[in-house]
């Protein structure tokens, strides 16, 4: 498999690029209504909590308007807009705004307060205040806190373009991953030797211990095979998601596909889609050493503690058999409700 680029960071190159590239703070610009850095850069959470957003005013000017915005370079056209606000008054805008409010804890709080948070909230967000031809802001972090997981066609390996691998993920319960969701998920122990499409457009693969049959003896990283086209290329998925409302839970027994769907149904519940299976094993420490049916017809089992007769693999993690015939009488059922 050749690779474009491998990332590895090690301390001394990145004490070599803070020196380069981040100015002093003689030379940032020293902002005269907000404080910066705010209150903390970056926020995290989880699928459905509710979270703010920091900023403080530190003076206020007469006339002055506070407007957030959620940047997203990888989309083409106008800004993302939430709110608008000024001393008096406040207006939404668009579907983040129609979650969004003002903290307005004291006369200097424009804190942004966003609900029921969704897997595409994560991102920047820019708390900016216009006073005439004055113009200042701040950048916060949203993270959304959640697990990465590979996804393959039932076809085979490499049968996604970029949007069928949008779509997949969708229908697993999950968004296509960020680089930043993929390279935390290496960081936490993702190792992965097939290349997969994420939300930019990029593929790339995750490997933690080099081996012939993964790129070659190369060092670990993120290994990249660049941008690709997302109409003609294709390659698997890395899919992402994060806690959910309902929970997972298993059927002993013997069943096919459609045995496994009706014994999900007598309990009040469905087949588990696979994001919601590795949502369980990451939120809820879901550990269940039996192979069970999933929505698309897959088999999986979810290891929180490793051991010899649940699949032989010291790490933990989401056992994966395939997409075996749906006629097998093998196997138990993921369940979700």
């Amino acid at each position: 498999m050749n690779c474009a680029v491998i990332l590895l960071f090690t301390s001394s190159c990145c004490i070599c690029s803070v020196a380069l590239d981040t100015p002093s703070r003689a030379e940032s610009k020293k902002l005269k209504y907000l404080f910066d850095p705010p209150v903390y850069a970056e926020v995290a959470g989880r699928r459905g909590d509710n979270v703010t957003l920091p900023c403080i005013l530190k003076t206020k000017p007469t006339h002055y308007r506070v407007k957030w915005t959620k940047l997203e370079p990888e989309l083409l056209g106008p800004e993302n807009i939430i709110m608008i606000s000024n001393a008096h008054a406040s207006k939404p805008y668009g579907h983040l705004g129609l979650r969004a409010s003002l903290r307005n804890a004291h006369a200097m709080d424009a804190s942004l307060q966003l609900s029921h948070l969704e897997l595409a909230d994560g991102g920047i967000y820019r708390c900016e205040l216009v006073n005439g031809i004055e113009d200042e802001s701040v950048d916060i972090t949203l993270s959304i806190e959640g697990v990465v997981f590979p996804y393959q066609s039932k076809k085979g390996r490499y049968k996604f373009t970029f949007h069928e691998a949008k779509q997949a993920c969708a229908e697993q319960d999950g968004t296509l991953a960020t680089y930043s969701q993929l390279h935390r998920a290496w960081t936490e122990g993702l190792d992965w030797c097939n290349a997969g499409w994420l939300l930019d457009g990029t593929v790339h693969y995750p490997i933690i211990h080099p081996r012939p049959v993964c790129g070659g003896e190369l060092l670990p990283g993120i290994r990249s095979y660049g941008s690709k086209d997302k109409d003609l290329d294709q390659f698997d998925a890395f899919c992402f998601t994060s806690q959910t409302s309902g929970s997972v839970f298993y059927i002993s027994g013997s069943f096919s596909f459609q045995q496994a769907a009706q014994a999900c149904k007598r309990q009040g519940a469905e087949l588990a889609l696979v994001g919601q299976l590795y949502s369980a094993w990451r939120f809820e420490n879901y550990d269940q050493c039996d192979g069970g049916w999933l929505k698309d017809g897959s088999i999986r089992f979810p290891i929180r503690k490793p051991r010899e007769h649940c699949g032989g693999i010291p790490e933990a993690g989401v056992r994966s058999f395939g997409f075996p015939n749906q006629m097998t009488h093998l196997y138990g059922a993921y369940c979700y409700r």
